[in-house]
């Protein structure tokens, strides 16, 4: 089976770089007849057009598990990806993260100014237009307390090849808070608890690197205690088993869907 989505990744101004952590512009493939979604802790601004012309402007919350879909009336063109960084859900959109895990809802829908802006500003508008049109539709950044302690534990329990892994004890007792305040952080400011943010970070990290090591070396590199352990936590995040998913025997791809209140395809 064939992802039909494929990324290019957009430059994000320094000045944005604490609202946005990443843009993306997604093209669609005809050749591929199906494609995944992954798991995904971040809530992004979508900005999508269909073959008839038709735009909006979607928010898309965390995703806990991986998804499977096809567009079986091939609908979808393009979209522009904006990916939130930490903490900025509630100030952009005016809701906690946690109350969009697993949706998809029309930003103009969301009680904040600013996602009314951004839905009236970006819907429409070509990749390399939003991008520009960013910097005017953002406030400044803010950079309190609890915005700097979320960044610095969301960093900390991110995987990375060059550090050792670190429970979600260990980041509350560096950062001076108890496990419970950090938990509300995460709750808040990014929508999944720390520990699923540290399980959905490791599988994507998993993917990246698939190719590039043996699993058991992956395993022990990304903090699992054995093989089994890793396997067992890809298979609940991905619906699958490591080796299923890289030789593409996938679960069966359901027809997209996006409304309000629905996981939405984007």
């Amino acid at each position: 089976m064939t992802n039909a989505l494929a990324e290019q990744s957009l430059p994000v101004p320094s000045a944005l770089r604490a609202w946005i952590s990443s843009i993306d512009d997604i093209g669609v493939d005809r050749a591929g007849e199906a494609f995944t979604h992954l798991p995904d802790a971040a809530t992004k601004v979508v900005v999508r057009v269909e073959e008839d012309g038709r735009h909006d402007t979607l928010v898309v919350g965390p995703r806990t598990r991986a998804t499977y879909h096809a567009d079986p009336d091939k609908r979808l063109t393009s979209c522009v990806q904006l990916r939130l960084a930490p903490g900025a859900v509630g100030p952009l959109l005016g809701v906690p993260a946690v109350d969009l895990v697993g949706r998809a809802v029309p930003a103009g829908d969301l009680p904040a100014p600013t996602a009314r802006r951004l839905a009236r500003e970006l819907t429409g508008a070509r990749p390399r237009e939003i991008t520009a049109r960013l910097a005017g539709l953002l406030p400044p950044p803010t950079d309190g307390a609890r915005e700097r302690l979320l960044r610095a534990a969301v960093d900390a329990l991110s995987t990375r090849a060059d550090r050792a892994p670190v429970t979600v004890r260990d980041v509350a007792r560096e950062l001076a808070i108890s496990e419970r305040q950090l938990r509300n952080l995460f709750t808040l400011g990014v929508g999944v608890s720390p520990k699923h943010y540290a399980r959905i970070d490791r599988v994507r990290h998993l993917l990246t690197h698939a190719a590039s090591a043996p699993w058991a070396q992956l395993a022990a590199a990304t903090g699992y205690y054995d093989q089994a352990h890793m396997s067992a936590d890809f298979r609940t995040l991905m619906g699958v088993p490591p080796t299923a998913f890289l030789t593409g025997r996938l679960p069966r791809a359901t027809p997209c869907r996006a409304r309000p209140g629905s996981a939405g395809r984007g």
